[in-house]
């Protein structure tokens, strides 16, 4: 091979390295890569021209995250959730406010196909909630989880019904900035706190690779809103 055709050959390869998505070459892409929970991101989104809210991640070990969410205004919020990595699953442990801790228990887990009716398989219940998967699969796929929430400081109970469905990998874009590869993850929560087991909330949420949370949110329930990641930085 003369030496001007093997100069051309590999800037060829090395083209398709550089542009050519990473499950091409078997790079396994993780929750961490979307949502950047072991790095000291940050962020805030905006509903038009008005701030929504701001988030940021806290690393508390190899395996363990905090994230904050509240407004800039009155940085830091009391609220922020507790997220441990156990094996191949993101799980939810609990959450921070109000002064206490409050305490995720699953009774009923499982997953399945992104239809939510195939594919169904339970999974290990009496601990934390399987919130997502840490590597990222290469189909959608749902989440159920049925379980309590204890209240520390008082041992007060609520009972909680719990579905997803995460999509695989898609290029996304939001209304400030330009077009990522991005994670959607679309759920409905009920509990009881208050009412008889109830519905409370309706929405999906992207997030983007690099970048982190709340790259794109669209509630539709208990009222319609929206809003967009403007501004993401470490801390």
């Amino acid at each position: 091979m003369g030496k001007k055709l093997f100069r051309l050959v590999l800037t060829f390869l090395l083209i398709l390295v550089i542009f050519a998505p990473s499950r091409a070459f078997g790079v396994t892409e993780t929750y961490g890569d979307y949502s950047m929970m072991f790095s000291r991101s940050a962020g805030q989104y905006w509903t038009g021209n008005q701030v929504g809210g701001q988030w940021a991640w806290s690393p508390q070990s190899s395996t363990e995250s905090h994230i904050y969410w509240g407004n800039p205004a009155t940085w830091p919020p009391a609220y922020h959730e507790r997220f441990i990595v156990v094996g191949d699953w993101v799980t939810l442990d609990g959450w921070w406010d109000n002064g206490t801790y409050y305490k995720v228990n699953t009774t009923t887990e499982w997953q399945g196909d992104f239809n939510c009716s195939t594919s169904i398989t339970p999974l290990p219940t009496g601990g934390a909630q399987h919130y997502t998967h840490w590597t990222i699969p290469a189909n959608g796929y749902c989440l159920f989880a049925v379980g309590t929430i204890t209240e520390q400081s008082t041992g007060n109970v609520v009972h909680f019904q719990h579905k997803q469905t995460w999509t695989k990998s898609a290029s996304c874009l939001n209304a400030f900035n330009p077009s990522r590869p991005c994670l959607t993850q679309s759920e409905q929560w009920s509990d009881d706190h208050g009412t008889p087991l109830t519905q409370k909330l309706a929405r999906s949420s992207t997030i983007a690779k690099g970048i982190g949370m709340a790259w794109h949110i669209n509630q539709t329930y208990p009222s319609n809103w929206y809003t967009d990641l403007k501004y993401n930085w470490m801390w």
